[in-house]
């Protein structure tokens, strides 16, 4: 996803350059609605993330 973000971000500047404004606009406008959607997503999977607990393979002990 965050691939996607940085895609439509060097289409945006590349659009800029040569000068076609609607479309540069319009992918800097997707590049970071998809990174924010990233980010959201990201940090959501660390707050409800399910910490396994460890276990020692020697004596099959939590720890």
């Amino acid at each position: 996803m965050l691939y996607y973000a940085f895609l439509f971000l060097l289409l945006a500047i590349v659009a800029g350059v040569f000068g076609f404004g609607v479309i540069a606009g319009t992918a800097a406008m997707i590049a970071k609605a998809i990174f924010v959607l990233f980010l959201v997503l990201f940090i959501a999977s660390m707050l409800f993330a399910k910490k396994k607990p460890t276990t020692n393979i020697y004596t099959n002990e939590k720890q």
